[in-house]
């Protein structure tokens, strides 16, 4: 999966020179400079860690699918020997190694599954990380941007959209923590 980039620089940029160029400026455009600095860099930190969770999760869904593969290998295996048994049930001490080597796979593909199943939680969970990071990172763009708009229009209105839409973002960002 791709890293998520922030593409809002050039806006951040445009919100940056009319803070320092206003002539003074009012406190509203330097407070939204400001904000959307930082919400920049919580958006460029949960992106790095989306990146790296959605990485992650795709690591452990390809290890998953590998012990899979060699769980259908031991199926084969063993459905080979159950052949054998049925053509040689003459001679007794071959059979019963057969059947001792049935068994042995069995047993392999039983604890394949559970190593299996257990990489298989570890991929959901971690692209459940990588979910909540990406709705952060939306988030945070959406703030940056709104909040832009606001020093354009120098409606106090979308200031505070963008703060709100900022504050869910650092919402979804804490709540990372807690899952």
């Amino acid at each position: 999966m791709e890293e998520i980039e922030v593409p809002l620089e050039q806006t951040q940029e445009h919100v940056q020179h009319h803070a320092l160029h206003d002539g003074g400026g009012s406190k509203l455009i330097n407070l939204s400079a400001v904000l959307s600095a930082i919400l920049a860099v919580f958006a460029a930190i949960c992106a790095l860690l989306a990146g790296h969770y959605s990485n992650e999760a795709m690591i452990e869904q390809i290890k998953s699918s590998d012990q899979w593969s060699y769980y259908q290998a031991k199926g084969i295996k063993s459905a080979l020997q159950e052949f054998r048994l049925d053509i040689n049930t003459a001679d007794e001490k071959k059979a019963e190694a057969i059947k001792n080597k049935i068994e042995k796979y069995k047993e392999e593909q039983e604890k394949i599954s559970e190593s299996a199943k257990e990489k298989e939680e570890a991929s959901e969970k971690l692209l459940h990380y990588h979910e909540r990071l990406a709705m952060a990172v939306t988030f945070f763009q959406v703030a940056i941007a709104v909040i832009a708009i606001g020093v354009l229009t120098r409606k106090k209105f979308f200031f505070f959209m963008g703060s709100g839409s900022g504050l869910i973002g650092l919402t979804c960002f804490i709540s990372f923590f807690f899952l």
